[in-house]
């Protein structure tokens, strides 16, 4: 059974419910950025090797989710009471959903009668889960902070898209901000647009993947062995990508730089556009912010 939070189990500021590879990678961003001490972090996770690892961090751990919630700190008197000071205390336990979309009706029918006596403030990962959805499941009453972050989160160089639900304030959102500020860069949007967010950056990784594997094919078939195909391909996209990141310039400008009239590059690009590889592009894109829409409804 939960035990309940006495002077041997020090508060939390932040419950993470799911302790999986992108819930793991916002507790080592946050513990390394030292936005929170270990002590402040309670996971709750039920897999035997997540929590070995998670305990080796210091952070307080638990199989049960109402536990991970008593374990929080006290919510202000009401949650509008939140204010801008750049304290996190000020904002009270929050809770960070990393689960499964599938797995958030039967979490919300364990936790919705203790909310609805004590609200928090919830941050969503749940992909393809609009905040509606979250706060019927869980009560109007909590504010839902929707994010949707990259798996380069791993590597802390994840870009993450931040929207407020229905009542969410940019007040309830500053755990979240400095969290996934803590594993990469972090941008605001409407709600309106987090499927074609995550068609566009969700998704995007999948898409250098898909240039690199398609580059590796090439270099094949004109004459280099596996492993040297696969060590220029991953070292020209790194080097690409660190000079798109660092120069002031546009990837239209960088590309017309390397370039020359007549030269190999422009034959290349040409059979490209003859291709019509941006408008494929923009299709791809298109579609999966389509896809998004569906599986939200």
């Amino acid at each position: 059974m939960p035990t309940h939070p006495g002077h041997h189990a020090p508060r939390a500021l932040l419950a993470i419910i799911g302790g999986g590879n992108m819930g793991r990678a916002i507790i080592l961003g946050a513990l390394d950025a030292k936005l929170l001490a270990p002590a402040e972090i309670i996971v709750c996770e039920t897999d035997a090797a997540k929590l070995t690892q998670l305990k080796g961090w210091g952070v307080q751990v638990t199989s049960h989710h109402q536990e991970a919630l008593d374990r929080l700190l006290p919510t202000p008197p009401s949650l509008s009471d939140i204010n801008d000071s750049g304290a996190l205390a000020s904002c009270g336990g929050q809770v960070l959903l990393a689960i499964k979309p599938q797995s958030l009706p039967d979490l919300a029918t364990q936790l919705a009668p203790a909310l609805a006596a004590t609200p928090r403030v919830f941050t969503s990962i749940l992909a393809g889960t609009p905040t509606q959805k979250i706060s019927r499941l869980l009560g109007p009453h909590c504010p839902i902070v929707r994010v949707m972050p990259n798996t380069p989160a791993r590597l802390r160089k994840s870009m993450t898209a931040i929207a407020y639900g229905p009542g969410c304030t940019r007040h309830h959102a500053t755990l979240a901000h400095d969290l996934f500020a803590s594993i990469g860069e972090v941008v605001h949007i409407d709600e309106s647009l987090m499927d074609a967010y995550t068609a566009l950056a969700g998704s995007g990784p999948a898409y250098l993947f898909y240039l690199a594997e398609a580059m590796t094919l090439a270099a094949r078939d004109v004459g280099f062995d596996q492993i040297t195909a696969d060590r220029i391909v991953r070292q020209t996209l790194a080097g690409a990508a660190a000079l798109l990141v660092d120069s002031h310039e546009t990837p239209q400008q960088l590309r017309a730089a390397v370039t020359s009239k007549g030269g190999t590059t422009e034959a290349a690009c040409a059979t490209l556009d003859r291709h019509a590889v941006i408008d494929a592009f923009r299709a791809a894109i298109a579609a999966g912010r389509d896809r998004g829409r569906e599986l939200a409804e």
